[in-house]
């Protein structure tokens, strides 16, 4: 009888290399969610505002932004203007509140003006230089100086009576409504210097 070749037994069978073709093994495993996570940047600025919601702290909605833009720009309109009587904006406010009332006490002009008294003080030293105003001692209170107006600083105004005119032109605004707009300044202005509440 002839021989036959053993069994192989498992252990060989299973490091056997094969010699046919074989169906295909199963795919690998799909990484864990954390391993994916672990490659993308996660990192994402945050929706200003979802649909439907209005951004709060959008810039053009702010009414500081707007305030700031307008006052340069506005001031910035009074420089070819005020060319002629040689005064900064600043200055023509200054002059605007003598040729309402003159004379005035430095104090109480740094007050009409809104004003700290250091910071109207270069103000009036310039306006002097310019020949336009003059400081003497108060004549009810010797410890004050009062702000006067030059024959030069009275003629002034006859000068500065063509600038409301050609602002609004510029602005293209009517008295009316440059009016109204003042009216509303002038409230933010004292709701902002009101004391809040305790």
């Amino acid at each position: 009888m002839p021989e036959t070749a053993p069994a192989a037994s498992p252990s060989t069978a299973a490091i056997r290399p094969s010699t046919g073709s074989t169906a295909p093994g199963p795919a690998a495993p799909a990484p864990p969610p954390l391993a994916v996570a672990a490659t993308q940047d996660v990192t994402t600025q945050p929706d200003p505002a979802a649909p439907g919601e209005t951004d709060l702290l959008a810039l053009d909605r702010q009414v500081c932004f707007a305030l700031a833009v307008a006052a340069r720009d506005v001031v910035a309109l009074y420089r070819p203007l005020l060319g002629p009587l040689g005064v900064t904006h600043p200055q023509y406010l200054v002059l605007l509140a003598l040729w309402e009332q003159a004379p005035l006490r430095v104090a109480d002009l740094a007050a009409r003006l809104s004003l700290d008294p250091a910071t109207l003080s270069p103000l009036l030293k310039r306006l002097e230089v310019r020949g336009l105003v003059r400081r003497d001692r108060d004549r009810h209170d010797e410890r004050a100086l009062a702000v006067s107006l030059t024959p030069a600083g009275v003629d002034a105004r006859a000068h500065a009576e063509a600038i409301p005119a050609a602002v609004m032109q510029r602005l293209g605004m009517g008295v009316a409504e440059l009016e109204q707009l003042r009216d509303g300044l002038t409230r933010v202005i004292d709701a902002a210097r009101t004391p809040p509440p305790a």
